[in-house]
């Protein structure tokens, strides 16, 4: 059974497990993969974004590398994948946060449905605002939340959101259709 497991396992789920239990050959190993990994869910994030943005994709791979190095134990690689979404998320908010103190003295602006829509090419009061209908439905729902971060802030495909998460592709479609609607009824209910 344990064997069975073993062949299962991803190159970076062994090497997680192997550099949690000290294995400094393997943590050498998983460095440039944890990297490479970041690097492809940053590009992907990135390219979401609007043209002219100020973070390029390996800026925000650096920032989120320097979240996740560390003390950090990661279980596997879906543990990997829902930490790097929410570092990813709290880089993106925070400059959000930065940009929206500096241009707006962090006046909030009402945002219509249509405009909440769409959580792909988002204003920075509108990821702010996100950011906190998303803080309010984690309590409420903490797994469709995580499909959320997983989706919209690491880029994941719905498949791999699903697989991160070990649910089915079907479910997290439903849970992708109801956390949008929950978040833009919040988002709307907010301004």
């Amino acid at each position: 059974m344990e064997s069975d497991m073993r062949a299962e396992m991803t190159p970076m789920t062994r090497l997680l497990e192997a550099a949690n239990r000290g294995d400094q050959q393997a943590a050498a190993e998983l460095l440039p993969m944890v990297y490479q990994e970041l690097r492809r869910l940053a590009a992907a994030k990135m390219a979401q974004e609007k043209p002219g943005h100020t973070l390029d994709a390996t800026g925000l791979v650096h920032e989120a590398y320097l979240k996740l190095v560390g003390d950090r134990v990661f279980v596997d690689r879906q543990h990997f994948f829902r930490v790097a979404a929410e570092a990813m998320r709290q880089i993106l908010v925070d400059r959000a946060r930065r940009r929206e103190c500096m241009r707006h003295g962090g006046d909030r602006e009402r945002v219509s449905l249509s405009q909440a829509a769409s959580l792909v090419d988002m204003p920075d009061r509108n990821l702010l605002a996100l950011d906190e209908a998303l803080s309010r439905f984690t309590e409420l729902d903490p797994q469709k939340a995580e499909l959320v971060k997983l989706r919209y802030f690491a880029g994941l495909s719905e498949q791999d959101a699903a697989q991160a998460l070990g649910i089915s592709r079907a479910t997290a479609s439903r849970y992708w259709t109801f956390a949008r609607a929950w978040l833009i009824q919040a988002m709307e209910n907010d301004s």
